[in-house]
């Protein structure tokens, strides 16, 4: 009886941790799997026995002595390499005259940066990994491997099979392990690879490390092309990425083109192109060290390293003070590097960061770099604490890692970024109201608080540059329409900690008005998803804090409004927007959607509903069409909201 209980949890377990780590879709909640959990954990203590592929194997066994050989069932190679398309199209050419001048068909996905694994099943368990090594024999890392969630511990398929993935650290898990790692890693390439070839399985398991498949090594089923192998993995519950299969070696160019490496949660290097069907790459066969069948295209580096000058203090909205690091110039990406950003004190004292020491940098997005960690240990000079504001001299407080200034009416950078956030188009979108208009206009005017937006006049835009003919008007009449704002919209604007766009507009959906919200309990809110006791504390003080503040809006006219999201045409449906719409900005869209019972995603997954593509759409529209995801043009999309 025990024992068919074991295997029942067993398979519940597996299949919930498939649903998560793979598919991004959980179907239970925490608390419900941990108690099967510790159900099976029970179990398997009172009958002395562990099912091979229990997930509670997973944890990390004990320290291993030594790596020991392992030699694959077949060789895994290396590809060539190309840097430029021009050298691209000339391999195109050149397999298309050893195919008699056919077209050939090839598919293209990402050159996953990470350490190669190849995994073993027999019978449909997994029995074994591997490192690549030398192609023929790597180093056995099963017990280290174990540890990885999304890896299937049974298969579909009885037959012996070679799995070959790429294990990553996804660059959320580096900045997670980072925020409390006595040795920060310097990045995700360096944490995968250090934590597989630890002898320690636990040192593996607290890097919460992914796995992507791209490969059947070896498989005793026949496969007759890499479209074909992705398909058979994925049946296999092996997580997989995207895959674009087209004979026109141009769309490979502008695919490549199309992606985006700042959107993604894990690096690559580049991307790979394969022949897809497997019989010609027998024909094409191999060279001493490549198959001539694949190339790798590689990207331009990401990280590089370059001298720390010097560390400046910026204060946002909050108060919060960030550090810049002022870097001596180099080349990233293809731009010159002079700044990158530091999160907190407490992270530059973590890295063991020294002005006149060498640095690793990365470019985190196409804006600014951040800097990764120390190079080598050099003489430099300690970062020093700051004591005063760098703005307006007040004595800062310190709160855990972080410096704050407490001046939060008397601090432009402050008084800046908080009328700065509230007008902007994620919140009550005002056109017109930047940055750099609000530091004008608190010079001249005193412009000190988001109140004060509704009290401009005219002239108070007189001569003031850049402001002429029908500019300052249409400014006014945007703020008057901000009056009659969007509830979420409003919530997002007021800049509560730890409430974004998303939290805003379900608890806009939970009160469905602001005067409900302001009147809800600590307890009450901290029930809520996401929201949690730390969260509902936040937005309890906010109110009780600025009911001055808020009464005075209210006066001014400010009137959030709610919008049912219930019974639109996207009710339940999770829409991502990609490329450039003609007839309306993507905040209106993703708006449109909200207001029609959808949510709008920023990334597509395999959890997606619908993409709506507008004009050059790139990486996602391909990643909508290799999941079968159904696409609407702009055109259709209206129509779908007007039906």
């Amino acid at each position: 009886m025990n024992s068919q209980r074991m295997k029942e949890l067993v398979e519940l377990l597996n299949k919930y941790a498939y649903d998560y780590y793979v598919l991004d879709n959980p179907i239970v909640s925490d608390k419900e799997y941990d108690l099967l959990y510790d159900e099976l954990v029970a179990l398997e203590k009172s009958e002395g026995v562990v099912l091979p592929d229990s997930p509670t194997i997973r944890v990390g066994g004990e320290p291993i002595k030594e790596f020991t050989p392992h030699t694959h069932i077949k060789r895994l190679y290396s590809l060539d390499k190309c840097k430029t398309f021009e050298a691209l199209i000339e391999w195109d050419e050149k397999l298309k005259e050893i195919n008699g001048g056919k077209e050939i068909e090839y598919t293209l996905e990402y050159k996953l940066d990470g350490l190669t694994l190849c995994l073993t099943y027999e019978n449909g368990l997994f029995v074994g990994a591997a490192t690549r090594g030398n192609g023929a024999v790597g180093e056995d890392v099963t017990e280290q491997v174990k540890t990885i969630k999304s890896i299937p511990l049974s298969i579909k398929y009885k037959g012996i099979m070679e799995a070959q993935g790429e294990g990553i650290m996804r660059l959320s898990a580096l900045k997670a392990y980072n925020l409390t790692a006595k040795e920060p890693l310097k990045n995700a390439r360096n944490g995968v690879a250090g934590a597989v070839r630890n002898l320690d399985p636990k040192v593996t398991a607290s890097r919460n490390l992914d796995i992507v498949f791209y490969n059947v090594n070896y498989s005793e089923e026949e496969i007759k092309s890499q479209a074909q192998m992705i398909e058979i993995l994925k049946d296999n519950h092996f997580k997989t990425e995207k895959l674009l299969v087209t004979s026109d070696i141009n769309r490979i160019i502008e695919a490549i083109q199309g992606v985006k490496r700042d959107e993604l949660d894990f690096d690559i290097d580049g991307m790979v192109i394969k022949v897809n069907d497997v019989k010609l790459r027998e024909k094409l066969g191999f060279t001493d060290k490549f198959p001539r069948w694949a190339i790798a295209y590689k990207f331009e580096a990401e990280e590089t390293t370059t001298m720390l000058k010097d560390v400046k203090w910026q204060v946002g909205r909050t108060g919060k003070l960030t550090p810049l690091a002022v870097l001596e110039p180099v080349e990233l990406c293809g731009a010159t590097v002079k700044k990158a950003t530091l999160n907190n004190y407490g992270d530059i004292e973590r890295k063991k960061i020294k002005i006149g020491g060498t640095v690793f940098i990365r470019r985190s997005n196409d804006v600014i770099p951040e800097v990764l960690g120390v190079a080598q240990e050099l003489d430099g000079i300690n970062v020093p604490k700051p004591q005063y504001c760098p703005s307006c001299g007040s004595k800062l407080e310190e709160e855990g890692a972080n410096l704050f200034c407490p001046n939060e009416y008397g601090c432009t950078p402050q008084i800046v970024g908080r009328i700065t956030h509230y007008a902007s188009k994620d919140c009550m979108d005002i056109d017109g109201i930047s940055e750099k208009t609000i530091e004008l206009l608190h010079k001249k005017t005193g412009l000190n608080s988001v109140e004060d937006l509704y009290k401009l006049k005219l002239e108070d835009f007189a001569d003031l540059e850049g402001f002429k003919d029908k500019k300052p008007e249409k400014i006014l009449k945007s703020i008057a329409k901000s009056k009659d704002v969007e509830l979420s919209k409003f919530i997002a604007a007021l800049g509560i900690p730890n409430v974004g766009k998303k939290m805003a507009a379900d608890l806009a959906d939970k009160y469905q008005s602001f005067e409900a919200l302001q009147n809800a309990t600590k307890e009450d809110l901290a029930l809520l998803p996401d929201v949690g006791e730390l969260t509902a504390s936040y937005i309890v003080e906010y109110f009780i804090k600025h009911k001055e503040k808020l009464s005075h809006l209210k006066n001014l006219g400010v009137n959030p409004v709610y919008f049912s999201r219930s019974g639109g045409v996207f009710q339940g449906q999770k829409v991502v927007l990609t490329g450039t719409l003609t007839s309306l900005k993507r905040s209106q869209a993703a708006e449109l959607i909200r207001r029609n019972g959808g949510e709008a995603q920023s990334s597509v997954t395999q959890t997606t509903d619908i993409v709506v593509a507008g004009e050059n759409a790139g990486s996602k529209l391909d990643k909508a069409r290799s999941l079968g995801i159904k696409i609407l043009d702009e055109n259709e999309f209206l129509q779908h909201l007007n039906s």
